[in-house]
């Protein structure tokens, strides 16, 4: 045999030797899949178990809602909540499904809209906290400014109960007209509650809807902040609702769940100067915090 074949041989035996040695060692010789974040010590002390959390659900309105749940949503899950917003459009069937327990809260409507639906479909679904208001707001494209509206002008409002109301309250407010004593507090009124014309204007009553397309055709024209965002209009803001407004845009639960815990973060979160700060810088008046109970 010759001598480089020798050397072959032994050189594979020596080989064949230490993967024998290594396999009869105990353990296994893949890698260890466990997390790099469970700590390890050198007295095999048993890793701290993982902090329980509690996942609620609801429904929001895509802006600002929805926008706003996204930003408290990484402080909340770290008190172990974590915020599950199943939909980003509320409709008719919204509270309904809160009130069947198909979600915990839902955050779109104002207090009044709740209570009047509350009456009608024979739930008692509550407030657990106000968090912004979308003021309705008097816009124009020919005016900068509230003084610069001449005599005469022509205003389309909405012509829904509820912001109907809205608008001729501010522009009862801005002095344009005065409301009979009975609307103060009816949150309803039509032009038929118009006691007297402080400035001369006529008032064209539309399907919210129709008014931003149609806005062209009015001196200025009042509509909901939201309706504005959505349409991206660069008119001039004129006057509009303050933070007092009873149209904040609230948290809704069922009554059982008024006190629960995780709810009464998400209020709190929501409620913070951090939020009040975000919807301030962000929304340019569009949106803006409500006022809270001191």
């Amino acid at each position: 045999m010759k001598k480089h074949n020798v050397i072959l041989i032994i050189f594979t035996l020596i080989l064949a030797l230490s993967f024998l040695t290594g396999c009869g060692k105990g353990g296994d010789s893949k890698k260890s899949t466990v997390s790099s974040d469970i700590p390890t010590s050198d007295n095999n002390a048993n890793p701290s178990p993982s902090k329980e959390t509690i996942t609620i659900k609801g429904i929001a309105d895509l802006v600002p809602h929805s926008e706003l749940i996204e930003f408290v949503a990484p402080k909340l899950e770290e008190q172990g909540i974590i915020v599950k917003l199943v939909a980003t459009a509320a409709d008719n069937t919204t509270n309904e499904k809160l009130a069947k327990g198909e979600i915990d809260f839902n955050f779109f409507q104002h207090e009044p809209y709740l209570k009047e639906w509350n009456e009608v479909n024979g739930y008692n679904l509550v407030n657990a906290g106000d968090i912004h208001v979308e003021p309705i707001t008097a816009y124009s494209d020919k005016y900068s400014s509230k003084e610069d509206i001449p005599d005469n002008a022509v205003v389309a409002i909405p012509n829904d109960g509820t912001n109907e109301y809205r608008a001729l309250r501010i522009l009862e407010e801005n002095g344009f007209i005065k409301l009979n004593p009975e609307t103060a507090t009816s949150l309803s009124a039509s032009v038929s509650d118009i006691a007297e014309y402080l400035r001369p204007i006529e008032i064209v009553e539309l399907d919210s809807a129709q008014i931003i397309p149609t806005k062209d055709d009015y001196d200025f024209f009042i509509t909901n902040t939201n309706k504005a965002l959505e349409a991206k209009i660069t008119s001039a803001k004129l006057f509009s609702e303050g933070n007092d407004s009873p149209y904040a845009n609230i948290i809704a639960v069922r009554e059982e769940d008024l006190n629960n815990p995780a709810i009464v973060a998400l209020v709190k979160a929501l409620q913070s100067e951090d939020v009040r700060k975000y919807i301030t810088d962000t929304y340019n008046g569009a949106v803006i915090p409500a006022k809270l109970d001191n």
